[in-house]
């Protein structure tokens, strides 16, 4: 998927008025919690993957201009098709020894992902999100880097919690969506193999110690298997696995830090079969897998059967003793199906993944996206009220409650920007003030 870090001219106007209205309430010392309230989302860009079967990445370029297929229109924060229905009940039923895997959301890259968390968890009838996932930029080296003021949000997040998981994807190289052609992409693998970019990742390593978050997932060179990404492997797959030892080495080497780094292929054997990328054991913590549902008319059964599929992932890291993951998944081609958002709940119930983020947005998504109303209410349905100690239920009670858009968190008073901020941030600007 194709990350959504790019920014129309006009925005950056109203990034600076809602930078310093922000800053300013934070400089009094009295807020908590940054959030968004209630609002009408801003227009979300529809995934452009370079070839049909090829998965998306979690984040599209954005774009000002509404998607040209009405479908993947996306509607309020919560769509008034979920807002208005009936509210499950939440599961009771406690599951001996079993809590439930780390699961979270993709929401945005920047501060705004964490500021939308409360509310998705509220959504979910009081349901934690444990863990927060995002995507450093990939335009320039000093953007793999992590500039402090990308991921400073990120850290505090992190460190309110001790049970939370911070997912961070990390390009390999920069010009990382640019079409770089296959001549250049095997000559940046050969000198990333040889050291030449070493440097980038210590500087990243170290900043991520600096903000406390020294046990991050770090999902390197993620759909290295595709055509998309410039830190794609097909053009040289040896070069490749050596690179991605030498920046793990790299990255280890800072003190003080836990990573663990997360080989995540997209599902299927898409441009190249993502097994012949494996870099070793020695320097994977994690197999993860980004799996939609797609290519048109395939169903969940195929998807799992296919070659360098669903299935052949878990046993693959059972092979190999590794945890498994899907840093990023969700709707796609067969627009809104129920049945796949069914199944794919209860695989990961099955098998047990360290973590899985659902991508929100159009067409993928449930909440910020209005166009997948009954896959919205099944997911709803599922994860409503669920705790550690819940099982999912399997028949959902619907509640009644009165219709109308969900509220903000409690505890969490709008600040009112003006319209044209907070049409900028997606909503109001929402502060707690238990933060100190």
């Amino acid at each position: 998927m194709a990350p959504q870090h790019r920014r129309a001219k006009v925005r950056r106007l109203t990034l600076g008025a809602a930078a310093v209205a922000a800053s300013a309430a934070l400089a009094s010392g009295l807020v908590a919690e940054v959030g968004v309230a209630q609002a009408a989302e801003p227009r979300a860009p529809a995934p452009t993957p370079v070839t049909p079967a090829a998965t998306p990445s979690a984040l599209a370029p954005a774009a000002l201009a509404q998607p040209p297929v009405p479908a993947a229109t996306p509607s309020a924060l919560t769509p008034p098709a979920v807002a208005q229905a009936p509210a499950p009940t939440p599961a009771t039923t406690a599951a001996a020894g079993e809590g439930i895997p780390a699961f979270g959301v993709f929401l945005k890259s920047d501060a705004r992902g964490v500021a939308r968390m409360p509310l998705f968890s509220h959504w979910l009838g009081g349901t934690e999100l444990r863990v927060g996932h995002t995507y450093l930029p990939g335009h320039g080296w000093r953007d793999i880097e992590g500039a402090a003021d990308f991921l400073d949000v990120w850290a505090h997040w992190r460190n309110k919690k001790s049970d939370r998981m911070l997912v961070l994807n990390v390009p390999m190289q920069e010009r990382n969506e640019e079409g770089v052609s296959d001549d250049e992409v095997r000559q940046l693998l050969r000198r990333g193999a040889a050291g030449e970019f070493d440097h980038h990742f210590r500087v990243l390593a170290e900043r991520l110690v600096k903000l406390n978050v020294p046990d991050t997932v770090i999902v390197l060179g993620w759909e290295m298997n595709g055509t998309t990404y410039t830190h794609r492997c097909g053009p040289d797959p040896e070069a490749w696995k050596k690179y991605w030892n030498r920046i793990v080495a790299t990255m280890r080497s800072v003190p003080g830090q836990k990573f663990r780094f997360d080989f995540t292929p997209s599902r299927g054997q898409d441009a190249v079969p993502w097994t012949k990328c494996y870099p070793g054991d020695d320097t994977v913590d994690v197999i993860g897998m980004d799996s939609y549902d797609q290519p048109n008319g395939m169903s969940f059964d195929q998807q799992v059967k296919e070659p360098y599929g669903l299935q052949h992932h878990v046993d693959f890291a059972k092979a190999h003793g590794k945890p498994i993951s899907y840093p990023e998944w969700g709707l796609f081609r067969n627009g809104d199906n129920p049945e796949y958002m069914r199944r794919m709940l209860a695989w990961m119930d099955e098998y047990r993944p360290l973590y899985n983020t659902l991508t929100d947005y159009c067409p993928h998504g449930v909440w910020q996206c209005g166009a997948n109303p009954k896959s919205s209410h099944l997911y709803r349905s599922t994860l409503f009220g669920r705790t550690d100690q819940a099982a999912p239920p399997l028949t959902p009670t619907p509640k009644p409650t009165p219709p109308g858009t969900t509220p903000p968190p409690a505890d969490c008073t709008p600040l009112d920007l003006g319209s044209w901020v907070e049409e900028w941030l997606g909503g109001k600007l929402c502060l707690r003030f238990d933060w100190w």
